[in-house]
């Protein structure tokens, strides 16, 4: 009889190919357990040291607890999620030295932590935690297994635990901090919360003002002192429904903010590069314009239906598109005006070299991590949904010039 740590290496192996009986035979071979004195225990250490394993070759390929959980949770659901979790809390309790603080904080929007008392009974006690019968647990953990198996590296966006200069200060991904950021987060909650396009409007052309000042005014006291940072990245979840057009609404985001992004459509997330107050500014509009713009295509579906008409697929991405491109020209235009006022103020011969040092500071981290971008083109299937999302972008009067459909996301495509 084979020991338990080859029984879940065949199981994970027939999982991952076509042959959907015999991945069900090595399941039973799991069940049955190893050929030891207590078999089905055998089988639940091997399977935690295993997890614990493989999500630690993970981290120097790119991958960090939040992006796992993301890709979990789409692909799997989410209770083998949480026995992914489980195997991050395992693996961080093991891990000898300091840890990055941004590596803990998270795991606690997680709520990554070890709760088990044994190792050697840990499935047992997750099976009695989820409610589930030990043939879904062990059907989970090598289900779990395999995913861990098919990842594919991704870009390394900041040193993981263990690795050289993982713990040296400096912030390289989002900030998320400084006062600032806060009253940008009370007014984007208030754009969320209102029941008026118009206010929701005018609170985010806010909201963007005042990011572009702090990060004009980060610019200028970077041109005076010793870096403490360099440009970094984030992840924003761009999945399914309407990939497309939140991928879309990131890249415009991002570029009225100093920024660049790069869309993996396979793994269901951007990569937004820039410096860190700027991605956590990016982070924080994104977030609160993908809330606004969801509310305004379901008020666009409404005012479509009292018209007669029905709600299709195309009308939700041709509005959601359209949405994307007109709060990215307003979010611009707030952007430059702020800029030209505060060349005006500090002298043009100041700033403009400082913010161009720090764009192409930006463009070279991408270049680095991103060598092979390609584009990918947005359609629109319905004018009647990218004339009603223009418009929802646009109740607030802001004169700005319009842009037509077919715009391009940059991305990286893979297998799905």
């Amino acid at each position: 009889m084979p020991d338990a740590d080859e029984l879940i290496a065949d199981a994970v192996a027939a999982v991952r190919g076509t042959d959907v009986r015999l991945a069900e035979r090595q399941l039973d071979r799991l069940v049955v357990g190893a050929d030891a004195a207590d078999g089905a225990a055998a089988v639940d250490a091997a399977l935690l040291r295993r997890l614990v394993r493989d999500v630690a070759r993970l981290w120097p390929r790119g991958w960090q607890p939040a992006d796992l959980a993301r890709v979990a949770n789409r692909r799997l659901g989410a209770r083998p999620a949480r026995l992914l979790r489980d195997a991050v809390a395992a693996q961080r309790r093991d891990l000898p030295g300091p840890v990055p603080a941004w590596w803990d904080d998270q795991l606690r929007d997680l709520d990554a932590r070890v709760w088990w008392d044994d190792d050697l009974r840990y499935l047992a006690a997750w099976a009695s935690r989820e409610a589930v019968d030990r043939v879904t647990a062990l059907r989970d953990a090598v289900e779990a297994l395999a995913l861990l198996a098919g990842l594919p590296p991704i870009a390394v966006l900041r040193p993981p635990p263990g690795s050289p200069g993982s713990t040296l200060p400096g912030r390289a991904g989002g900030g998320g901090g400084s006062r600032i950021l806060d009253r940008v987060r009370a007014l984007l909650a208030k754009a969320e919360s209102t029941t008026f396009p118009a206010e929701a409007e005018a609170l985010t052309g806010k909201a963007q003002e005042l990011i572009t000042r702090h990060r004009l005014d980060e610019a200028l006291l970077a041109a005076t002192e010793q870096p403490r940072d360099r440009p970094g990245g984030v992840r924003l979840d761009t999945d399914a429904p309407y990939a497309g057009a939140k991928a879309l609404l990131v890249q415009e985001v991002a570029a009225a903010n100093g920024c660049e992004s790069v869309w993996s459509d396979d793994l269901g997330f951007a990569t937004v590069l820039g410096w860190p107050d700027d991605l956590a500014a990016v982070e924080l509009l994104y977030t609160s314009l993908l809330v606004q713009a969801m509310a305004a295509m379901l008020r666009g579906r409404g005012e479509r239906r009292a018209a007669g008409g029905r709600r299709t697929r195309g009308y939700d991405e041709s509005f959601l598109n359209a949405f994307a491109l007109r709060i990215g020209e307003r979010l611009r235009a707030v952007s430059e005006t702020a800029n030209r006022r505060a060349a005006e103020a500090a002298g043009a011969e100041r700033l403009l070299p400082v913010l161009a040092a720090r764009g192409e500071a930006v463009r070279e981290r991408m270049e680095t991590l991103f060598p092979g971008v390609t584009r990918t083109r947005l359609t629109v299937r319905d004018a009647e949904g990218w004339a009603s999302g223009t418009s929802a972008a646009d109740r607030a009067s802001l004169d700005v010039g319009g842009a037509g459909p077919g715009r391009e996301v940059r991305g990286r495509r893979g297998r799905r």
